[in-house]
């Protein structure tokens, strides 16, 4: 086993095909121990280098309702009246608290993902 640290992208690549090639490495084995150690400076190399931020909360309840194929007639149990639906849904206005609850435990959109701060439109 010759484990050294990942450094660069190239680093990387190969890290990810050797642990591809140990995938079905029995626990408490050389090959095993091998790619437990792997895939632990893959993640510490793709959390320093391949971050994905969080959506902004409008994207996170878009996303939802795509998935669960809803339109903004279906967010106004956890929003209120269509008024403040499209309000909401184009930026206009901010999410309440009330209504993150509703949302997170309605539609099951993690909690900070509908807390982060986001920008309005102008009128």
């Amino acid at each position: 086993m010759n484990i050294k640290p990942i450094k660069t992208e190239a680093d990387y690549e190969a890290t990810l095909i050797r642990i591809a090639e140990l995938m079905d490495a029995k626990l408490n084995t050389p090959e095993g121990d091998e790619l437990d150690v792997l895939t632990t400076l893959v993640e510490h190399y793709e959390t320093k280098h391949h971050s994905i931020s969080a959506p902004n909360p409008i994207e996170a309840i878009r996303f939802r309702m795509e998935q669960y194929g809803l339109q903004d007639k279906d967010l106004i149990p956890y929003l209120g009246r269509s008024g403040r639906v499209s309000e909401v849904l184009n930026y206009k206005r901010k999410l309440t608290l009330p209504m993150i609850r509703k949302l997170h435990k309605g539609l099951n959109i993690p909690t900070e993902s509908l807390v982060q701060d986001y920008e309005l439109k102008q009128a």
